[in-house]
């Protein structure tokens, strides 16, 4: 890995309470897949600060299993390692990513990776993982990725091997996605640094139920940059 990357490293899925943490802290791929307009900023905003209690099921344990097998054979294929590191964009210490793989040229080239795992067949990259990617290479500086996605049946992988396509940057819809990014950092300045307004009950509720590592204010989303 070009060293100017390893550099921007902030944490590693692998130790996953550390790398919780540092999500919590800024504007990930995740939240943004949800930024289909600024309507969608309060929303974004809610799921931000108050967390989810959703912990995974059937698909996403399957995902987690097929992973690395997808994984391999993206890096069989086309040379794209697997990643597990969190990444913070150059511009913007709070804009942040976690690709499935990585691969860098000697010039400086950068190139991910994005898996999926789908119960249905696709005609087309829903949109909501577009955003993911797009995210994604506005915060590393990669040109583009490839997506390889496989398709179960009942959780039996259909086929033999993944299905893939590369999506290329674009850079409107990653200066579309920052500009909402932004304003969803303002939002969570805004309700972090103003009194509260939701009644005590309703707060002390909120912290009994979020996990420990996602307990943090949101303050490190307010600091100057």
């Amino acid at each position: 890995m070009l060293p100017e990357l390893a550099a921007r490293i902030v944490a590693d899925s692998r130790d996953r309470v550390a790398w919780v943490r540092a999500r919590s802290r800024g504007i990930t791929a995740t939240d943004v897949a949800s930024l289909t307009s600024e309507n969608a900023i309060a929303k974004a905003a809610d799921a931000k600060l108050v967390g989810s209690r959703f912990s995974g099921n059937a698909y996403t344990d399957h995902g987690r299993r097929r992973e690395p097998e997808i994984a391999a054979w993206v890096a069989a294929t086309h040379g794209i390692l697997p990643s597990s590191a969190l990444f913070h964009a150059v511009s913007e210490k709070r804009h942040l990513a976690t690709p499935d793989g990585v691969a860098t040229t000697p010039s400086g080239s950068i190139t991910l990776a994005e898996i999926k795992t789908t119960n249905k067949a696709w005609r087309s990259i829903p949109r909501s993982y577009m955003r993911q990617v797009w995210w994604q290479q506005h915060v590393l500086g990669a040109e583009r990725t490839l997506v390889a996605w496989e398709q179960h049946d009942g959780f039996v992988p259909i086929g033999d091997e993944p299905r893939c396509a590369w999506v290329d940057r674009d850079d409107r819809e990653i200066s579309r996605l920052i500009r909402l990014a932004d304003a969803l950092i303002d939002e969570l300045h805004r309700r972090t640094t103003q009194p509260p307004t939701r009644p005590a009950r309703t707060l002390e509720f909120v912290e009994e139920r979020m996990p420990r590592a996602a307990r943090e204010p949101f303050r490190a989303l307010t600091l100057a940059d």
